[in-house]
């Protein structure tokens, strides 16, 4: 059934494109294309342009016959005669008209006028069918080069389109094709919802019908509407549901193609609207002063639910104060000697009474290495103090009361001179800044790298099992 499905879609919009690129098709499959215009879409050979080619046609057979030496015989001019007053009629009645390829005609005019050098085309025609210019040119260049490469293909797609008993012009398609598939996939619709009402009980048949809603698609007539026509392309929801639930091999690499277009939609469209949404959050709490308020005021004045205890920024705050003290400082204290070092000496070099002592006789490099034990010393001195005053008990409670007045100070002075208002109003313009310059710069991803990325894990963990 998804093979059908697939195959009645693929004619649907097939004849669909038969009218608007019917030319294209004509120029590669004239054939194919002349055959399912007469046999589908009820179109007939246009009888004026018809028997314009027919008498082309006899005049070429004689001319192959008798060459151009026979072109003066009695019959060659009654027919060219024919096709001189052919042509005359062609222009003023325009049989292309019906079919709305009247283009096609003004371009036969065109190219006769410069092929004959004249401003009118019924002049054109009258002197290019005559004995005496397709003997004065040639015959092979007259009709070969010029009128059956560049106007008889012109002609032979013309065609008339009848004109139905609903007011709109005739169309096969449906009892020729469409209506077999109709009936097909009615059967069916009603095979499966009689198998789902009987299968799970409780289920009634609009239930049933509902549960596979998207096949009535397959059982609307729409080429027998000439306005819904259009409308038979939604026959691809079912088809993609039907080729989804398959499993054929074939269709693996579509099915995966088209799950991956819409996961990868909805993924972006789903991430940005959360994480738009949790800014926008952000932005509420800090106009409304919640933050401000967890932040700037105390555990037993603020409507706050704690669940541990635990007052979180001290709590924070020690503890980034023991890592800094007892293994970064550590580890860049080589790096924070030399700093120091140079400090003191540009200093001390800045100093006129320094550089009088380093002229002195015997000094040499004494003072660079008094400056360098003096640095040394003041850094060893100052992480002891500090780590010394950590470990002991009155020490740390000292350092504890430190960095809670340094909180409450901090807390206190940021409330000052509309600090708070002005912090707030920042922090809500950048989240604002976050979402229009990287939030909702997901929707001009490269979407086929984010498709790519999750089905590529997606395969190598699918390998490995």
């Amino acid at each position: 059934m998804a093979i059908l499905v697939l195959a009645n879609f693929g004619l649907v919009v097939f004849d669909l494109s038969y009218i608007p690129f019917r030319d294209l098709y004509f120029r590669y499959l004239p054939e194919f294309t002349r055959w399912y215009g007469k046999s589908f879409r009820g179109l007939e050979d246009e009888r004026s342009t018809t028997a314009y080619l027919q008498t082309i046609d006899k005049l070429e057979k004689l001319e192959e016959q008798v060459g151009l030496l026979g072109l003066s015989s009695p019959e060659a001019e009654a027919l060219l005669l024919d096709l001189r007053g052919h042509s005359v009629e062609i222009i003023d009645e325009n049989p292309f008209e019906v079919a709305n390829k009247s283009g096609d005609l003004e371009q036969i005019k065109n190219q006769m006028r410069d092929r004959m050098e004249t401003e009118s085309a019924k002049q054109a025609f009258e002197t290019f069918w005559s004995s005496d210019y397709l003997k004065q040119v040639g015959w092979s260049d007259a009709m070969d080069d010029f009128f059956s490469k560049d106007i008889k293909p012109l002609l032979k797609r013309n065609y008339y389109r009848p004109i139905g008993e609903n007011g709109a012009p005739k169309n096969l398609f449906f009892l020729q094709i469409d209506r077999w598939f109709i009936g097909l996939f009615g059967v069916e619709f009603f095979l499966r919802t009689l198998y789902l009402s009987r299968r799970y009980k409780g289920t009634n048949w609009l239930d049933a019908i509902l549960w596979r809603w998207y096949d009535i698609l397959l059982l609307i007539p729409f080429s027998t509407f000439p306005i819904w026509r259009w409308l038979a392309l939604s026959r691809i929801i079912p088809m993609t549901v039907r080729l989804n639930e398959s499993n054929l091999p074939i269709f693996e690499p579509l099915r995966k193609r088209i799950n991956r277009m819409f996961v990868t939609n909805f993924a972006i469209e789903l991430t940005e609207v959360v994480v738009i949404r949790i800014i926008d959050q952000m932005q509420t709490l800090i106009q409304e002063g919640t933050i401000s308020n967890w932040l700037l005021k105390s555990n037993a004045n603020r409507p706050y639910i704690d669940i541990n205890d635990v007052d979180e920024v001290q709590a924070i705050s020690q503890r980034l104060i023991s890592v800094v003290f007892y293994q970064v400082l550590p580890k860049i204290k080589p790096e924070l000697d030399m700093l120091l070092h140079h400090s003191v000496t540009s200093a001390l070099n800045q100093s006129p009474a320094y550089q009088g002592f380093q002229k002195l006789p015997g000094i040499g490099d004494v003072p660079n290495q008094i400056a360098q034990q003096v640095v040394a010393e003041v850094s060893k001195n100052a992480y002891g103090a500090v780590t010394a005053a950590l470990e002991d008990p009155v020490g740390a409670e000292l350092t504890q009361k430190l960095v809670q007045n340094f909180i409450n100070t901090l807390r206190s002075e940021i409330q000052q001179d509309h600090t708070l208002e002005e912090i707030q109003s920042l922090t809500t313009a950048l989240l604002e800044e976050v979402k229009i310059n990287y939030v909702k710069r997901l929707a001009a991803e490269d979407l086929e790298q984010l498709q790519q990325q999750p089905y590529q894990i997606y395969e190598v963990t699918q390998r490995g099992q």
